[in-house]
């Protein structure tokens, strides 16, 4: 059953996903190679806490960690661990935060010095898929119509668009109704209605759509062994509309990027 939430409540939520912009901005500041996952995964737990939030994956579901730390052919759910990150990896990030009750939760993929071309242009595509499909959350359209544009996109370049992990929707607990497939078939799942909140998430691997999981019980790889790329933004359905509750501004500014690809989906500049 999906749950609309209140102008309140969304506003809420965007404080909580807010935070995990903040985490992952702070994140961005010192990831490079030599720095090792778990040292990433203290310096977030300690700014999440510090500003009054919960980290949202620790022991959700019995998981390790506060953030998801997937490089190369992991695609998500990657442990945090000891192993010095290297010269050219990519790495998916994904952070979770428990505020005022309700959670936030996206993701980014990092680059780590200088990654080869076709590995920048699978990062590219894969987030620019992500604003393809936030512009299919309207009122009248979908859950497959998100998915059926991703999936678009992203084969259009030749790549594998995962079908066992999807996107959902979000509030008092991490993982609500609907869930949100990267693929489908336009016209198709539940109708979006005015006020829901949804983690749109694209998982788009450079090979073969197929996946595999390690014995951890958790790390999803790509079956392959080719790169994999993730990236998430929150998203509230306000007048019809996606309305970004989320950011990469905070990315950005730490790594000096300029960009104004987030501007459609807000109705007042986010201040930094």
């Amino acid at each position: 059953m999906i749950i609309p939430k209140t102008a309140e409540e969304i506003e809420l939520m965007r404080e909580s996903a807010l935070l995990v912009s903040k985490t992952l901005g702070e994140v961005a500041k010192v990831i490079k190679p030599g720095v090792t996952t778990l040292q990433l995964d203290k310096i977030a737990e300690e700014f999440i806490r510090d500003n009054g939030g919960v980290p949202g994956f620790l022991g959700l579901y019995g998981f390790p960690n506060s953030l998801c730390m997937s490089p190369n052919a992991q695609v998500v759910h990657g442990i945090p661990n000891n192993l010095p990150l290297q010269e050219g990896d990519v790495i998916s990030v994904d952070c979770g935060v428990l505020k005022n009750g309700f959670y936030g939760d996206h993701a980014y993929s990092f680059e780590i010095g200088e990654v080869a071309a076709e590995t920048k242009k699978l990062l590219k595509v894969t987030k620019e898929s992500l604003y393809v499909g936030i512009r299919e959350f309207r009122a009248g359209n979908r859950v497959e119509d998100v998915g059926n544009a991703i999936q678009k996109y992203c084969e259009g370049h030749g790549y594998g668009v995962v079908r066992e992990l999807v996107g959902h929707g979000l509030g008092t607990k991490m993982h609500e109704d609907p869930e949100m497939p990267n693929y489908g078939k336009r016209g198709r799942g539940k109708l979006f209605v005015e006020g829901m909140v949804v983690a749109i998430e694209p998982m788009i691997n450079m090979g073969t759509k197929n996946i595999k999981q390690l014995k951890d019980g958790w790390t999803i790889l790509t079956a392959d062994g080719k790169p994999s790329a993730h990236f998430e933004h929150n998203v509230a359905l306000i007048n019809g509309k996606p309305e970004l509750l989320s950011t990469f501004g905070y990315i950005y500014k730490a790594l000096g990027i300029v960009s104004n690809e987030e501007d459609e989906f807000r109705k007042n500049p986010l201040v930094l």
